[in-house]
């Protein structure tokens, strides 16, 4: 979902809560080019992030991880959501990120002939519960069997569980 800010600059709502080692590295970026306490300070937080990144669950045989999008503070009108409701639209989403493939998954030739259904890095629409919930550092994953996804989504903004 596409969302104002204060400023009335179009922002994207949905937003994935992986550590920088996971996604983009915009730390290690900002580490780079400030000099001084700031940049120690920058370093600091990606040794942190790193730390973080390292104790995320790593799949095993045909399973995969995938990152829960953070659900939307505020409506599209701009009224903002109970912290119940947001818990809510995650436990019940419909879309994950893909972070992590076990070595066996997709490997089986005579169950998916026509090759893997998605990539890491890949938005994926599964069903709603589906796999087993983690929480590492308060952001949510969940671990699926390589047969779950049900489809691959390149924009996941505005997809929701029916019925919601």
């Amino acid at each position: 979902m596409l969302q104002k800010d204060w400023k009335g600059e179009t922002t994207m709502a949905i937003e994935l809560a992986l550590p920088p080692n996971v996604r983009g590295n915009a730390i290690a970026a900002e580490a780079i080019k400030q000099p001084g306490q700031a940049g120690a300070d920058a370093r600091t937080r990606l040794a942190e992030d790193g730390a973080k990144a390292k104790s995320l669950p790593v799949p095993t045989g045909y399973r995969m991880l995938l990152a829960i999008p953070k659900a939307a503070d505020s409506y599209e009108s701009g009224l903002l959501k109970a912290d119940v409701t947001r818990a809510i639209e995650e436990v019940t989403t419909v879309v994950g990120f893909v972070v992590a493939m076990g070595p066996d998954c997709y490997a089986d030739t005579v169950k998916f002939p026509n090759g893997p259904y998605c990539k890491l890095g890949d938005f994926v629409v599964i069903r709603t519960y589906s796999g087993t919930r983690v929480k590492v550092y308060g952001v949510e994953y969940r671990l699926i069997n390589d047969d779950t996804v049900e489809a691959v989504v390149e924009d996941p903004r505005g997809i929701t569980r029916a019925g919601a």
